[in-house]
C-alpha cells in the first residue's frame, strides 16, 4: 500500500505541475482572469494533497487501514474537487456544461477534509503517540 500511495502522490504532483503550466501558458489568453484564478485553486489543492499522500505513504505512525482510507479519500476528493474546478474554469471551451455538475466541487472538498480527519484520528490511535 505504501508504494501505491507514494507513486500516486508523485503522479498527482507531476500532473499538478503540468496542469498548472498549461493553465499559465495555454489558457491565459483564452479564459478570463477569474477562471484562471479558479483553475489555479484546483491545481493548488491537487498539489497539497499530492504532498499529503507522499507524507502518508512514508509515515510509520499510521496503520495500513488508515493509509488506505486516506488514499481513497484523497483520490476521490481530487477527482471531484480539482476535476470539477478544471471543468468549470474552462466551461466556455467545452461542449459540456460543467455548471450542471458544480455540486461535485464541495463534495470533493468534503472528501479532502475527511482525509485530513482520518490522518488526525490515525495519529491519536498510534500507540507511541504522546501529547506533552
Amino acid at each position: 500500500m505504501n508504494k501505491k500511495v507514494l507513486i500516486s502522490g508523485g503522479v498527482l504532483g507531476i500532473l499538478a505541475v503540468l496542469i498548472g503550466a498549461f493553465a499559465a501558458h495555454g489558457l491565459k489568453s483564452i479564459i478570463s482572469i477569474e477562471a484562471i484564478q479558479s483553475f489555479e485553486t484546483g491545481v493548488r489543492y491537487q498539489m497539497y494533497h499530492a504532498l499529503l499522500l507522499l507524507y502518508v505513504g512514508g509515515s510509520s505512525m499510521l496503520s495500513l487501514k488508515v493509509k488506505k482510507t486516506i488514499f481513497y479519500l484523497v483520490i476521490v476528493g481530487i477527482l471531484c474537487f480539482s476535476g470539477s474546478i478544471y471543468g468549470l474554469a474552462t466551461n466556455t471551451l467545452s461542449g459540456f456544461d460543467f455548471k450542471t455538475i458544480a455540486f461535485i466541487t464541495p463534495i470533493g472538498g468534503l472528501f479532502l477534509v475527511g482525509a485530513w480527519i482520518a490522518m488526525i484520528i490515525g495519529f491519536f490511535k498510534f500507540k507511541n503517540f504522546k501529547m506533552n
